[in-house]
């Protein structure tokens, strides 16, 4: 017998996501014989306490019988229990400073890591993620900011919605203006960027007439790396030397921001391939963007203007690229408003929760308590007794404090 449990989340702020839902998990437990799930008691939840007990999961105080512990963000030092397999988002695999003290606790206590972000089938895709819901929120969020910077209209927070169904509905006070929007990214991300800027009936052009023409409506388009960077040496773009080798590439996204209204970033960044843009480029003349949703929240990566993140209750922040320096939202004209929340799927947790359930019980539980043949679990484990497996051995130094 297989004992799961799911964790109260403990991270601040509030998370509300779960990995899986109530009715997933009475799926799996008719799926798997050998498998038992428990939830810790949690007041937090977007699914209560009593939706897990009506579908047979047994509420607990306590999981340390527990073989297997599922949450959703990092798990607070000192909540981690020696010799369990866990997995959530560690956020270390990029040497997040911030998150040195968590993995050296995991190696310390002899845990098993895995995190969900390294969890892919043979082709490299990734089987299980939240990325839909972040282009959702984050496009929603972005034009929401548009309207609220020129007082064209309100919409609701996507957080006081009571899932997407409910968040449509606020989609019909969209008016705009005949603006342009850049959506970049071909992922999860974009993909649900893009669900919304249609839903609202905002026309999708390809990047060739979005430079060039001028239309009587608002329009927007998809921005693949292949748009916006450019081989150093010239000559053509080549899609697997620029995921290999980045740094032998420049941007070339200027021509977009001198015709763009809102950026709604949704790419993944390498540190080694160029930035989006950087700040001597904002305070030309020419750049036009004025509004930047940034999904990806890369603090003082690709985009300068993402000195921080923000916040689901204070979303908006103002960057004057004068001063180089974060101010009071809509405070001057010649500010770019930036919204950079960096747990956008929280505000959709419903429905987040749901998406990211699916594929756990589809696509990661018959790995985890299979006997993982096509190595899907072994790929995503980050520490394994008391040491860092061998494709993560470059985070020695980063635990090391180096």
């Amino acid at each position: 017998m297989i004992k799961i449990g799911i964790l109260k989340e403990g991270k601040v702020p509030v998370d509300k996501r779960v990995p899986i839902i109530p009715s997933q998990a009475k799926i799996a437990l008719d799926k798997f014989s050998d498998l038992e799930i428990v939830a810790q008691t949690s007041d937090i939840r977007c699914f209560e306490d009593a939706d897990y007990a009506n579908e047979g999961v047994k509420i607990v105080q306590e999981v340390d019988d527990c073989d297997i512990l599922l949450g959703v963000k990092e798990v607070p030092i000192k909540n981690l229990i020696a010799n369990k397999t866990y997995l959530f988002f560690s956020h270390t695999i990029k040497e997040q400073p911030y998150n040195r003290e968590l993995l050296r606790e995991i190696l310390k206590k002899n845990i098993r890591l895995i995190d969900y972000e390294l969890l892919t089938d043979q082709s490299n895709t990734r089987i299980v993620a939240f990325g839909r819901y972040a282009g959702i929120v984050g496009a929603y969020n972005g034009i929401l900011t548009y309207g609220k910077r020129y007082n064209l209209f309100r919409l609701r927070p996507a957080h006081e919605c009571f899932d997407l169904e409910d968040l449509k509905t606020e989609y019909q006070k969209v008016k705009l203006p005949k603006i342009k929007i850049a959506v970049t990214g071909g992922g999860r991300v974009s993909k649900g960027a893009m669900e919304v800027l249609t839903g609202m009936n905002i026309r999708k052009v390809t990047p060739a007439e979005f430079l060039t023409n001028l239309y009587d409506e608002p329009v927007y388009a998809q921005l693949n790396s292949r748009d916006y960077n450019k081989p150093i040496a010239g000559g053509e773009f080549n899609r697997s030397e620029f995921y290999e080798h980045p740094e032998n590439y420049e941007s070339d996204f200027l021509k977009f921001a001198q015709v763009a209204d809102v950026l709604i970033a949704g790419a993944f960044w390498d540190p080694e391939a160029p930035v989006l843009f950087k700040r001597e480029d904002i305070i030309r003349p020419d750049f036009k963007i004025r509004v930047i949703a940034d999904i990806t929240c890369d603090i003082e990566g690709s985009i300068p203007s993402t000195k921080r993140s923000s916040t689901i209750d204070d979303p908006i922040y103002d960057y004057n690229p004068s001063d180089d320096e974060v101010e009071a939202p809509l405070k001057d004209e010649g500010n770019i408003t930036v919204m950079a929340v960096d747990n956008l799927p929280c505000e959709l947790p419903r429905d987040a929760s749901t998406d990211f359930g699916n594929e756990m019980v589809n696509n990661v539980l018959p790995h985890l308590l299979g006997d993982d043949e096509q190595e899907v679990i072994k790929r995503a484990v980050i520490a394994e007794n008391g040491r860092l497996t061998e494709r993560f051995q470059y985070l020695q130094n980063y635990v090391d404090g180096n």
